[in-house]
């Protein structure tokens, strides 16, 4: 069984929106990222719980914390760093998440900070045991894992860190999805669904560039959840979390529509895959 979720914040900006975005196409798990202009690190305690009651209202349930925890300078205290990841898991605790999405530092390999970054990554996991988490780190690039020989220094060092794989986020920096679908697929522990061609560096929908989206989806065994990622088009939260330019292939007159075209890309290619959708799953 394949279960969406998604960053409907880049449908729309307000809890809402975010919530109709979820609805209309039956995605039952939001990765929450941005919501009214703020990130999610950001929120207060009454926001999150007037959006986990929201979100209990509606029948949805948030997947993962998106957070920037660990998308920062290696050289920042160490009190700074941890005070992030006890900071998300208090939020994943209110907003009923099991798992948060952590990154591994800007600028390590030029502070020749690896162990620095090891021991971090160990502390946010001890951390997110306290409290029931799962600590997923994300391959993104610019940070220590960002291509396929750093994000296997990172998971093979840090027991009980789980894997996010990002497809695109590898081809952005040059590696072949072949190779990094063959080495992490079955590490994953779930997957960030967005395409990129690979010449030119225009993020597409699913299936429409070099990540081998199909091949992703048909090697899946067992339960696994996809995030939908599409990055199709600027949104609130790309403009306050990503320095680098967006490049994409196909214009959409509105975040809606970009959004709508990438739910329907993924699914598009789950069928393919030999899936069907039943009461908001796809089961083979």
């Amino acid at each position: 069984m394949i279960k969406l979720s998604a960053f409907a914040d880049e449908s729309d900006n307000s809890l809402e929106g975010q919530i109709a975005a979820l609805k209309k196409h039956g995605i039952p798990y939001l990765e929450i990222r941005n919501i009214n202009g703020k990130n999610v690190m950001e929120l207060t305690d009454e926001e999150a719980k007037h959006i986990r009651k929201r979100m209990d209202e509606e029948g949805l349930k948030v997947w993962s914390i998106g957070s920037p925890i660990g998308k920062k300078d290696i050289a920042l205290s160490e009190e700074e760093h941890l005070a992030d990841a006890r900071r998300g898991c208090e939020l994943a605790k209110i907003l009923g998440a099991e798992n948060i999405r952590v990154f591994s530092f800007y600028n390590v390999p030029e502070n020749h900070a690896r162990d620095k970054m090891i021991d971090l990554l160990k502390k946010f996991v001890a951390i997110g045991n306290e409290y029931g988490m799962r600590m997923c780190h994300e391959n993104d690039k610019g940070l220590y894992g960002d291509n396929l020989a750093r994000t296997l220094d990172v998971l093979d060092h840090v027991p009980g860190l789980y894997s996010v794989y990002d497809p695109a986020n590898f081809l952005q920096v040059g590696e072949k999805a072949a190779d990094t679908l063959a080495a992490l697929a079955d590490r994953a522990y779930y997957f960030h669904i967005k395409d990129v061609v690979a010449e030119t560096g225009e993020l597409v929908p699913a299936g429409y560039g070099d990540g081998n989206l199909l091949g992703l989806v048909s090697g899946i065994k067992g339960d696994k959840v996809l995030t939908i990622e599409p990055h199709l088009k600027i949104f609130g939260g790309y403009v306050l979390n990503d320095k680098t330019e967006l490049k994409t292939k196909f214009h959409f007159e509105s975040n809606v529509e970009a959004f709508d075209a990438a739910v329907n890309a993924i699914k598009a290619v789950l069928n393919k895959a030999g899936y069907k959708e039943e009461n908001g799953a796809f089961v083979k």
